[in-house]
């Protein structure tokens, strides 16, 4: 069962006066923030504004996974009392919001925590900055938010070595220091001490578990789990190079992209190491993801975190005419992942929903070797991560249409790139 704290927080400015909330879903084991979710609800006290983010935090953890347990942690002494069933719920505005949240989850899922104020940051910061849109008449944008990185800026400083989920490469590598530490000093670590009758059979089921060779060739960590990552073939618009995200027309493959479908379907029934296909539920990446099902004999599985990013205005137009038209706002695309095409989505918004996405498909195709037919961005940042490379790199990788890459994760955190951009089967 997957483990997720929920952090809540809201605010009234006058109680009751201008309000917003923030809540914030967190991967237990891990650390790393899965969802963000704030609002501002117009004028309500700070007791409605703390029990709204607790709603709308339960409500993203639901979303994640229904069958988690969820500990909630609030500085409100109040709603945690409350939802505790320790204090008696009187208030009529609460009333109905205490129902709702004890709907969302049973309750044999959820624990209540109370927490010191300044624990509870970044669900804090998340609620500010939702009363700071309302100020300026607007509603708060994961976009523009800096919650979330003030909130790794702080983790960072408490703890040095981080613990991140597979695919992150910062936490791979600090395990790995960790374990040559246990080493040089003479201790050897727990499954060093387990008989050797015991790793010959583990050895022996992690040969079984994956292919010898290639993109998920085993280490003597056991079977990873293997993103085969293809991008959708050819639309009309990419060979004028125009941005084409979630936000535009949605356009179907072009006869070209048909045929490097087709190529790829064959490519990968030779490789036939494939064991299921989940899809980005764009159309593009529905043909081509039903091409190679129908070629392997396997179901498609779609997957709303692996749509590309929406490039909002600038839908359709090629990067020329974005410059010709509004410089300064694609300088500052290329110059910060915070950024965002007017009314589209920054890259930063990006990578956490790909990264929760990967979190939650390592767990389920654990030691299985999955094609992700997705975009561009997903296929970059799912590489980018698995480096713990700069933002800034996915500028700087080259992804041709219905190129094959591949990552592979292993349980003690780290991630190997086995391939980018392989496009051999197309010539």
């Amino acid at each position: 069962m997957r483990e997720f704290i929920v952090e809540a927080d809201g605010g009234s400015r006058g109680n009751p006066g201008p309000a917003g909330y923030g809540s914030v879903v967190i991967d237990a084991t891990t650390g790393e923030t899965l969802m963000e979710a704030a609002e501002y609800i117009g004028v309500a006290t700070n007791n409605v504004a703390e029990y709204k983010g607790l709603v709308a935090g339960l409500k993203a953890a639901h979303q994640l996974d229904p069958a988690a347990s969820v500990h909630v942690r609030m500085d409100s002494k109040l709603v945690v009392e409350q939802m505790s069933g320790r204090w008696k719920i009187k208030h009529p505005d609460m009333k109905p919001l205490a129902a709702e949240a004890a709907r969302v989850f049973p309750a044999s899922q959820v624990t209540y925590e109370w927490i010191p104020r300044e624990k509870n940051k970044h669900a804090d910061r998340l609620a500010n900055e939702a009363m700071d849109a309302g100020k300026r008449g607007g509603q708060w944008s994961p976009s523009a938010s800096t919650a979330e990185l003030d909130a790794r800026a702080a983790r960072s400083a408490a703890e040095p070595e981080p613990t991140g989920p597979p695919g992150d490469a910062a936490a791979g590598a600090a395990r790995a220091r960790a374990a040559l530490t246990t080493r040089s000093r003479g201790d050897a670590p727990a499954s060093d001490a387990a008989p050797a009758a015991v790793d010959a059979r583990a050895a022996s089921n992690a040969a079984r578990q994956a292919p010898p060779v290639g993109w998920a060739a085993p280490a003597d960590l056991g079977a990873p789990a293997t993103f085969v990552l293809l991008r959708h073939g050819e639309t009309p618009l990419t060979p004028e190079k125009r941005f084409s995200g979630s936000g535009g027309s949605d356009p179907s493959l072009s006869d070209v992209g048909r045929e490097q479908a087709e190529r790829a379907a064959a490519a990968l029934a030779a490789r036939g190491t494939i064991q299921a296909i989940v899809s980005s539920p764009l159309k593009r990446c529905q043909e081509t993801a039903y091409t190679v099902a129908a070629r392997l004999g396997l179901d498609v599985h779609l997957e709303e975190g692996l749509r590309e990013t929406d490039f909002g205005a600038w839908e359709g137009l090629t990067f020329g005419e974005v410059r010709e038209r509004q410089p300064e706002e694609l300088n500052a695309w290329l110059a910060s992942p915070k950024a965002a095409p007017p009314g589209g989505e920054s890259f930063a918004t990006v990578s956490r929903r790909v990264s929760a996405t990967r979190d939650r498909l390592t767990g389920t195709y654990a030691g299985r070797t999955v094609l992700l037919v997705t975009h561009v961005t997903p296929i970059k940042t799912l590489v980018r991560l698995a480096l713990g490379a700069p933002p800034e790199s996915l500028f700087r990788m080259e992804l041709s249409a219905a190129s094959v890459s591949a990552v592979a994760y292993y349980a003690d955190g780290n991630a190997s790139v086995r391939l980018l951009n392989d496009t051999s089967h197309l010539r």
